[in-house]
């Protein structure tokens, strides 16, 4: 069984250019992200597209201070991005390809990832997506603190803030262990 798992974060079409935009270094990703997923879904990875799902009446939800409405449950905003949602469409019914809600920064957080993982005896995990200093980040701690080996595709993960992404993947490599590729 496969020992790879290659982690999609939040390339929804809310945060590359709609309600939470990353804007132009998002889209700039967009065609090596694809060319990631395609390729880990047809050698086997197991992929999980982890995307944000909010509900416009949750006033509690704490990112509700933080950041305006976003990834709206039944939204368009919450629809994959540009060509990532047509590779999700072709290879959505294997048993490899997962997509998985999650309603905090972290992947991991109030999910069963980790027990999908383990069930598949994945050690090895390969980190795409937006934000790099948010859901990224989060994830990679959590990947850490569950005893993963992290990788994270630099050019296939983009944030609004660039100093906060370049912050972000040096905590990654510094404090969490991460290869940067």
């Amino acid at each position: 069984m496969t020992e790879r798992g290659l982690i999609i974060i939040d390339y929804t079409k809310d945060f590359v250019d709609g309600a939470l935009p990353v804007g132009e270094p998002a889209i700039q990703i967009e065609e090596r992200l694809c060319n990631i997923a395609e390729e880990a879904i047809t050698t086997g990875a197991y992929v999980v597209f982890a995307v944000d799902k909010h509900s416009l009446h949750d006033p509690y939800h704490p990112e509700a201070k933080l950041f305006p409405p976003h990834n709206i449950e039944g939204s368009a905003g919450r629809e994959l991005y540009g060509r990532l949602a047509d590779i999700y469409r072709k290879y959505k019914d294997r048993e490899n390809v997962l997509y998985m809600d999650k309603t905090r920064y972290s992947a991991f957080a109030g999910t069963e990832l980790d027990l999908k993982l383990r069930e598949r005896n994945i050690k090895d995990l390969y980190i795409t997506g937006v934000c790099t200093d948010i859901c990224d980040l989060h994830t990679c701690v959590d990947a850490y603190n569950l005893g993963y080996t992290i990788f994270v595709h630099t050019d296939a993960v983009a944030s609004f803030n660039p100093a906060g992404h370049e912050w972000a993947l040096q905590h990654m490599k510094n404090c969490l262990g991460a290869t940067l590729l």
